[in-house]
């Protein structure tokens, strides 16, 4: 069987860490590293750059850590986690059959995680529990901001900044403070599961970011209508189906 070329990026906001992790994956002829990122949202741009086979990825990284990056991928390569973990946490990975680096990496363990991967050669996909895996790690995974790719371009809008989000046919837009819509990748109802309690599903097609609401007034039609504080103005009406729910909400 022909050995599998694995085009490798390393993803990790330690430098000395990226730095040794290359030399000692050196040694593997059929390991191709094409690229490295300090981040999550870097590894993000780097993903959909490159399109590689295989990641090492950092749990604990700023802007997002390694399972708010992997949430995002719409495919995703396979994946060999590196953290500062000790051995007692981490036996979450292995009871899920994810392999690990445990940091510093050693070449011996490296060797048995190269092994593993060969293994996988012919495999599908691996399936990452992510809730699983964080619940068990004790990792925060509130997710702070929402990227929005741009050309090749990834940007990341605070959570804190969104007034509201509407769906408009295929289309899904978030709202800014500003005044600004970006068009996001996410359906409705996907950032409906991923958001936190402060955003408020109004309609089918809407969700508000209720610490940003100016005003709530009653509609002729019994409905609601949430006025924002963007520098818009913009007015954000409840449906029917969603009203009576909203009303015990805000004790209307």
């Amino acid at each position: 069987m022909t050995t599998k070329i694995w085009r490798t990026i390393i993803i990790d906001d330690e430098e000395l860490a990226r730095q040794r992790l290359k030399r000692l994956l050196g040694v593997y002829d059929h390991l191709d590293i094409i690229a490295e990122a300090a981040n999550g949202a870097e590894g993000l741009q780097q993903i959909e750059k490159h399109q590689p086979d295989l990641i090492f990825l950092d749990v604990e990284m700023p802007v997002l850590n390694g399972f708010e990056m992997l949430s995002q991928l719409k495919k995703q390569p396979k994946v060999i986690f590196t953290t500062a973990y000790d051995q007692y946490a981490v036996k979450a990975f292995e009871e899920e059959s994810i392999d690990y680096l445990l940091k510093p990496v050693e070449a011996e363990r490296l060797e048995k995680s190269i092994q593993k991967l060969q293994q996988h050669q012919g495999a599908t996909e691996l399936q990452i529990p992510f809730e699983l895996l964080a619940d068990k790690l004790k990792i925060k995974r509130e997710i702070k901001t929402l990227t929005i790719k741009i050309g090749d371009r990834i940007l990341l809008i605070k959570l804190a900044e969104i007034t509201f989000i509407e769906a408009e046919d295929k289309y899904v837009f978030l709202n800014t403070a500003d005044g600004k819509r970006h068009l996001t990748d996410f359906t409705i109802t996907a950032l409906q599961e991923k958001l936190p309690d402060t955003f408020l599903r109004i309609s089918r097609s809407t969700i508000i970011n209720t610490d940003l609401i100016k005003e709530i007034r009653k509609s002729f039609n019994g409905t609601l209508v949430f006025l924002m504080t963007d520098t818009t103005g913009s007015k954000c009406s409840s449906s029917r189906g969603y009203t009576q729910a909203l009303k015990e909400i805000f004790d209307i």
